[in-house]
């Protein structure tokens, strides 16, 4: 990620200069707010330093991330020092990434940095939120605590994408192989069942004409059809990445009858569960909910939290933007609420995150009872339009046939 140089005004409102990493300007700037300055110049520094992936450096998936973070918690549980629980999980792992990865993190903190900055300093697969709790384990003096509760966290997140797949790749498997077959039997199949009837003179009717054009194009000009398809997925996500547009996707998409609450109730469940595991963990509320609003998956929820974020820094209470958005279920709003009032709103956050999980659940199975009867539909609709095509013909050549 990129450096920063920024120059602003402290708390005590003296002049002030220092540098940040962030993956962003805007980034930049809701860290500089973070750390109680307001910020009157932000320039991205000359040959700042690309890390993770730009840099060339391996990267491990999340779900070993939780693993080495769950190994090094144990290690320090059992009283080792955290020099001593990287060099012991070293020795341990087989994985040449995480080996490389654990070399890099060994040497920074032997140089006498924290893990936090030897993280951030790493790049992926180390985000803001790990950075976040890893910063937050050292200040609290709760190091291994902390790190169970992030490798509890990474692991729930694997857990959910799983299951978001497995409801999905069945459907999509079943429409991808329904796709081939028409298109195959249209431009192979089709074409030499017709022969026959073209060579008798009988009138097709107008849904075989559509499907034999159909087949003489894509015989013709599979080429393009190749090109067009190519070219049209390069400008969706062209079109797609401007932050606009993305709003407007997303938008639609949390309005989509049982996708968007699917979509809704799994970006309220990682809040519910991220913000009570950063809160739990010392990180401040301003920080926590910049660190949770890029877990969110969807530009609207994202926007949410910005606003919410907003009057937090005013001075105002948490449940108050959230219930105005109208993006969050009342339940988490009064969680909120009631958490605020009884100075427990960390715990009261992770309880709610179990009911919010299996409400996802619930949502998920939902999703997949009524997917399939819709690709039943779909598939049945493409199945009669093809028959019809064919048993038309037949039925005209018999007419003829019984007229002559």
């Amino acid at each position: 990620m990129p450096s920063y140089a920024y120059q602003g005004i402290d708390q005590d409102g003296n002049a002030v200069t220092g540098s940040v990493v962030a993956k962003s300007r805007t980034a930049a700037l809701d860290r500089i707010r973070d750390l109680g300055r307001t910020p009157t110049e932000v320039v991205e520094a000359a040959g700042a330093s690309k890390t993770g992936a730009t840099s060339g450096r391996p990267t491990i998936p999340v779900s070993d991330v939780a693993n080495l973070i769950r190994e090094l918690a144990t290690g320090i549980e059992a009283g080792l020092p955290l020099m001593q629980s990287l060099t012991t999980v070293r020795r341990q792992t087989a994985n040449q990434k995480q080996a490389a990865i654990l070399d890099f993190l060994i040497e920074r903190v032997e140089a006498g940095r924290t893990l936090a900055d030897a993280c951030r300093e790493y790049g992926a697969p180390f985000d803001d939120m790990m950075v976040g709790m890893f910063r937050a384990a050292d200040a609290s003096g709760k190091m291994h605590e902390v790190l169970h509760q992030l490798a509890d966290l990474l692991d729930r997140g694997v857990e959910l994408r799983r299951e978001l797949v497995g409801a999905t790749i069945y459907p999509l498997i079943v429409l991808v192989i329904m796709i081939i077959s028409v298109v195959i039997f249209v431009a192979v199949l089709l074409p030499t069942l017709m022969v026959p009837l073209t060579q008798q003179g009988v009138e097709l009717p107008w849904p075989t004409r559509v499907l034999l054009g159909f087949s003489e194009f894509i015989r013709n000009w599979w080429w393009a059809v190749l090109i067009g398809i190519g070219s049209g997925i390069f400008a969706w996500r062209s079109w797609s990445s401007i932050p606009q547009n993305r709003r407007r996707i997303d938008g639609v998409l949390l309005r989509i009858p049982i996708l968007g609450p699917l979509l809704r109730d799994i970006a309220v469940a990682r809040f519910t569960r991220t913000l009570g595991t950063l809160s739990s963990a010392g990180v401040p509320i301003l920080s926590a909910l910049g660190i949770v609003r890029d877990t969110l998956g969807n530009t609207v929820m994202m926007d949410a939290i910005d606003e919410v974020r907003e009057k937090v820094t005013t001075g105002g209470s948490l449940a108050s933007p959230l219930e105005r958005c109208g993006h969050f279920p009342p339940l988490l709003v009064q969680i909120v609420n009631i958490g605020e009032r009884s100075g427990r709103l960390e715990g009261m956050l992770l309880h709610a995150a179990t009911a919010f999980d299996r409400q996802v659940n619930n949502s998920l199975k939902i999703f997949t009872k009524a997917l399939p009867p819709f690709l039943l539909v779909f598939m049945a609709i493409i199945a009669a339009f093809v028959l019809s095509a064919i048993i038309l013909p037949l039925l005209e050549l018999q007419k003829s046939l019984a007229t002559g």
